[in-house]
């Protein structure tokens, strides 16, 4: 997993609440696993002006001219601005494998699932929790300034870049460690490597018939 430190890039407002993770990646998208490939469908009931299909080529696909991500002056964006509950909906880790692989690494919203806000952790995407007047001000700086950028640093705890003034945010320290580092749940474990193979050592020496081929 890569690591996140510090992130500047154009922000995105989705200015509404309870998205769910069938809004944000659609349920007949589902069939792989590989964890890329899901960007040209992310939110694609909004995005697009038909269903889509699954192996579709969606570069060909009318798309809506009023959904935020298709205004040319989000084009690149990296953070997405949301509202209350943003995730909502089935556990599916298909949601933050989406927005990863159309380029968003940081979500700020006043509230998210849970399920999909430690999905985020696990993934390499930042969620951010602000206080909804802090939500208010960001969205309106989006959308006062084409090309409006934020720069989120996460060892600091810090967003600046707001016309109020810096941001400061909380984040479990655990999770922090994770994220600075690039570490998910095989990361962490292969942090253990010499000690499993030692007690896997120690354990044939005590049990060598578990070992037996």
């Amino acid at each position: 997993m890569q690591a996140f430190t510090q992130l500047t890039g154009i922000t995105a407002p989705l200015d509404r609440a309870n998205v769910d993770t069938d809004m944000i990646i659609p349920k007949q998208f589902l069939k792989s696993i590989k964890r890329s490939g899901f960007g040209p469908n992310l939110f694609d009931e909004l995005r697009y002006l038909d269903e889509g299909q699954p192996d579709q080529d969606s570069s060909g696909r009318p798309i809506n001219p009023d959904f935020v991500l298709n205004l040319p002056r989000y084009k690149g964006a990296k953070i997405l601005l949301a509202r209350d509950n943003f995730g909502c909906g089935s556990s599916r880790e298909h949601a933050p494998w989406a927005l990863l692989d159309f380029g968003f690494s940081c979500v700020i919203a006043p509230s998210f699932a849970d399920i999909f806000y430690n999905n985020c952790f696990k993934n390499g995407i930042l969620p951010i929790t602000l206080l909804s007047e802090q939500l208010d001000q960001l969205f309106e700086d989006t959308q006062a300034t084409s090309g409006f950028e934020l720069t989120v640093d996460l060892e600091a705890g810090v967003i600046q870049g707001c016309s109020a003034g810096d941001i400061t945010f909380n984040i479990d320290s655990f999770r922090r460690h994770c994220l600075l580092n690039g570490l998910d749940d095989i990361g962490l474990t292969l942090e253990q490597a010499d000690n499993i193979k030692r007690y896997e050592q120690k354990r044939q020496q005590q049990a060598p018939w578990l070992f037996a081929k």
